[in-house]
């Protein structure tokens, strides 16, 4: 575990004073469960403290940067930033994954690629950093891997949404998808999507599950839009 805890305390640019809290942090209940650990020593316990401190410092962000946004409107933002499928994005970008400690079940069945078990991580993450080094340490964490580029993550998770309002504002019929195939054994596919305008593709896509191949197929399919209007330069 030691190789594990430097390598990601490197990554994350914080070093643990109570490496226990990390490594309990990295604990799937499949692995406490295997091991036959006490209950309470995966990380679950943390994952709900981290829960709450995720609420709270996206709360603010959102609250100090847009004094113009109504409540319900602050509401949804939260909702799409701190959902799993962008906290499994946050975590793939440090290769959170890597440092689980799994069951075997789990470690056989691509728990380490699931969104579910990976922002589950993520969460207890911080709040182990919380615990070990208090809210600044926290909420510094938080502002730099998770609230950074928010527009870019906001574009990608609200894709399908955007490119609709896109392509109707252009006096066209909603897009469709068509899934193109799917690859790899059933705890571990890949399946490709593509995003059509009537006869036309305007952005192909693949991911872990239909719904992100259809997302990554819209966003490509923005970007795609964007460019030809002059909006962006890619």
């Amino acid at each position: 575990m030691n190789i594990l805890q430097n390598g990601l305390e490197q990554a994350i640019g914080y070093v643990f004073q109570n490496k226990k809290l990390l490594e309990q942090a990295m604990t799937h209940s499949s692995y406490a469960n295997e091991r036959r650990l006490d209950k309470l020593a995966c990380n679950e316990r943390l994952e709900f403290l981290g829960d709450a401190v995720l609420e709270l410092v996206s709360s603010e962000f959102l609250f100090q940067g847009f004094p113009e946004k109504p409540e319900g409107d602050l509401t949804k933002t939260r909702a799409s930033m701190v959902c799993e499928p962008t906290l499994a994005f946050c975590a793939r970008e440090i290769s959170l994954g890597n440092y689980l400690l799994l069951g075997k079940g789990e470690e056989n069945t691509g728990g380490r690629n699931r969104d579910s078990i990976i922002s589950d991580a993520l969460e207890a993450l911080i709040g182990a950093i919380y615990l070990d080094g208090g809210f600044a340490n926290a909420k510094e964490f938080i502002l730099h891997f998770i609230l950074n580029d928010m527009e870019h993550k906001q574009l990608f998770y609200d894709s399908k949404t955007i490119l609709q309002e896109m392509i109707q504002s252009m006096g066209k019929d909603a897009p469709c998808y068509e899934l193109l195939g799917e690859e790899g054994p059933d705890h571990n596919k890949t399946f490709s999507a593509r995003a059509m305008v009537g006869e036309e593709e305007v952005g192909r896509g693949s991911g872990r599950t239909k719904k992100a191949a259809e997302q990554m197929a819209a966003y490509r399919g923005i970007l795609k839009i964007k460019k030809q209007t002059g909006e962006i330069c890619i």
